[in-house]
C-alpha cells in the first residue's frame, strides 16, 4: 500500500444503515493499519439523516408523513444537521486519517467546487459565514452538504452532492438548519452531466486536492462483496 494512495471504491446504491455500519468496520481497519486511507462513493435510497446538531422541529410534519412517502429517517453521530439523501445524489464517505478537522472540511469543499466547475457549475464555499453554511453553494442555492465524524483520528461520513436527484424532499423539512435554504443540483443548474460522469470527476478532484494518487478498487478488495445493492453499471 503506497503512502500517497487514496483507495476509491464505487458501491452503487446502499441502504443508509448498512453504509454506516460498513464505514465503522472499515474505519477500524484503517485505524489498525490494515487499510490505507480510502473513500466510498455511492447512492442511498430516500432517507433523512439527522446529525448531532439537528432539532426536533427539523421534521415539521412528523415521522409518519415522511415514511408514507417512502423516506426513511435515521439519526447519526455525524456533525451537522438534517439532510436528505436519495437516488441521483453522489455521496462520498472518506475514511481518512485527519489531523486538522477544519482544514479537512475546507479541502473537501474545495474539491467539490473544482469538480462542479469542470461540470459547468459555478460554485463556492460559505463556511466563513458560520458552521450552518458549511458545504458548497451555487449562487444562493446549496448544492452540496458536508458532515463528518472523527474517531481516534480517522474520519467517517463525508459529503453529498446533488447531481440529478429529486429536490422536493428538501422542501418538506428544515434542511441544514436553515429554514429558508433553497437546494439545487447539477441538473437544476443546467449542466447535462449525469451521476456516472460526475462521480469520476469528483473522485479525481478529491484525491488531487488531498495530494493523493487515486487507486480504484473493487468491493471485493475491501472484503465487502455482497453487502451492497448494485444498481446499473458500477464502472469499476
Amino acid at each position: 500500500m503506497a503512502a500517497n494512495e487514496l483507495w476509491v471504491c464505487h458501491l452503487g446504491r446502499v441502504e443508509y444503515r448498512e453504509a454506516a455500519a460498513l464505514q465503522e468496520r472499515l474505519r477500524e481497519r484503517v485505524i489498525a493499519g490494515e487499510l490505507p486511507d480510502l473513500m466510498l462513493l455511492l447512492e442511498h435510497p430516500p432517507v433523512y439523516t439527522i446529525g448531532r446538531r439537528s432539532d426536533e422541529g427539523d421534521l415539521p410534519f412528523g415521522d409518519a408523513f415522511y415514511r408514507e412517502r417512502g423516506i426513511d429517517i435515521v439519526r447519526t453521530p455525524r456533525g451537522g444537521q438534517l439532510t436528505y439523501h436519495g437516488p441521483g445524489q453522489l455521496v462520498g464517505y472518506p475514511i481518512m486519517r485527519v489531523g486538522d478537522v477544519p482544514a479537512f472540511v475546507a479541502a473537501m469543499e474545495r474539491s467539490i467546487v473544482e469538480a462542479l466547475g469542470e461540470a459547468g457549475v459555478t460554485a463556492r464555499p460559505r463556511s466563513h459565514e458560520g458552521r450552518e453554511w458549511t458545504g458548497v453553494w451555487a449562487g444562493e442555492r446549496k448544492i452540496a452538504s458536508i458532515g463528518v465524524h472523527i474517531s481516534r483520528g480517522v474520519s467517517a461520513h463525508g459529503f453529498a452532492v446533488n447531481v440529478d436527484n429529486d429536490l422536493a424532499p428538501f422542501t418538506w423539512v428544515v434542511a441544514c438548519g436553515l429554514p429558508s435554504v433553497a437546494m439545487t443540483s447539477v441538473a437544476q443548474e443546467g449542466s447535462p452531466e449525469g451521476l456516472a460522469c460526475f462521480r469520476k470527476r469528483m473522485a479525481y478532484r478529491f484525491a488531487q486536492t488531498f495530494g493523493r494518487r487515486q487507486r480504484l478498487i473493487s468491493p471485493e478488495r475491501l472484503e465487502i462483496a455482497g453487502r451492497r445493492v448494485p444498481v446499473g453499471t458500477l464502472d469499476l
